[in-house]
């Protein structure tokens, strides 16, 4: 028959499948070298930006990380304002709503065009639309946490070595800011701007854990609250938050490692249906003949695929261990 294929077509499928993946299994490794690379020439090299000269540019900064003139949210939905600055997106709100506004407009059309219905159009379409972008978001931020928290040691080793010269603990921040890479870098860069130009050390490091979001960091801030207002070796408290956090970091890597199992079996659960459906699709499209125009089957699918993302989300909580 016309629409049969041979073994040979599918052969020649999976040939290309697999070098396709084996492409872009080098193309990442390429990329995470290249990154890699960039990284460490990025902290052995003093760049012209590395101090926030004005309070113009301090002020141009906060905005465009969805902050007032003054350091404050800028949106009324604070949650959703917090997820936006601690991803460390610069596309501001009108451009998430425009982005929304794409996704959705785009998952409507594709609804309509594989003749699913205006209903169930409308409801992806408001489900992928704010999900997608907001899912992106929250990928940004945990990377950019994760980030920052191997960096954190490397900083406060930076902290210590700076009080114990004499220097004054906002001398100690800038010099972070000046010597690190980003995002701990930029991050320290601010907050030392934020004091040279008016405020409190207590206050700035406050804003630098609202920033970043990151659990390790209010240990830190803690700390210098702590030492500003009754004093203290401030050296000796953050060289032993050092070994501290070190451990943590070692702690949840060994449980990110021993939880991959469940990461894995959620992947391929989810993943081996899609493929099956589509691979008999492709094969034989008349495979599933009169029954894909019964009225119940795109309801029972339509139900089947949520079931399945519940039971990602009830997998992804099992694995997901808070050290």
């Amino acid at each position: 028959m016309g629409s049969s294929i041979s073994s040979k077509d599918v052969i020649a499928l999976l040939v290309f499948a697999a070098v396709l993946i084996f492409m872009l299994g080098a193309l990442t490794a390429l990329m995470r070298r290249s990154s890699y690379r960039a990284s460490i020439e990025n902290r052995l090299r003093v760049t012209e930006t590395s101090k926030i000269e004005t309070q113009s540019e301090l002020v141009r900064i906060r905005r465009s990380r969805s902050l007032s003139s003054d350091g404050h949210y800028q949106l009324p939905l604070v949650s959703l304002n917090k997820l936006m600055l601690q991803s460390g997106s610069k596309i501001g709100f009108f451009g998430l709503v425009i982005i929304m506004a794409f996704t959705a407009f785009t998952a409507f059309a594709a609804a309509l065009i594989l003749k699913l219905g205006a209903a169930i159009a409308l409801i992806g379409a408001f489900v992928l639309g704010i999900g997608l972008p907001i899912a992106f978001l929250r990928r940004m931020r945990d990377r950019r946490q994760s980030r920052f928290e191997e960096q954190l040691p490397d900083a406060i080793d930076t902290l210590v070595r700076s009080l114990r010269a004499g220097h004054a603990l906002a001398v100690a921040i800038a010099s972070v800011g000046r010597n690190m890479a980003d995002p701990i870098g930029a991050e320290f860069r601010l907050t030392a701007a934020e004091v040279t130009y008016g405020l409190d050390l207590e206050t700035a490091m406050i804003n630098l854990r609202s920033r970043v979001g990151q659990a390790d960091l209010a240990l830190i801030v803690l700390a210098v609250s702590i030492q500003a207002r009754t004093g203290g070796n401030l050296a000796e408290i953050l060289t032993n938050l050092s070994s501290v956090i070190r451990s943590r970091f070692k702690l949840r890597r060994r449980a990110h490692a021993l939880s991959a199992e469940g990461r894995f079996s959620a992947i391929l659960l989810s993943f081996i249906p899609v493929a099956l459906f589509s691979v008999l699709l492709f094969i034989s499209p008349n495979y599933y003949g009169d029954i894909w125009g019964h009225p119940l089957v795109k309801p029972v699918l339509g139900g089947a695929v949520l079931w399945m993302i519940f039971g990602d989300y009830v997998m992804y909580r099992m694995v997901r261990i808070r050290v």
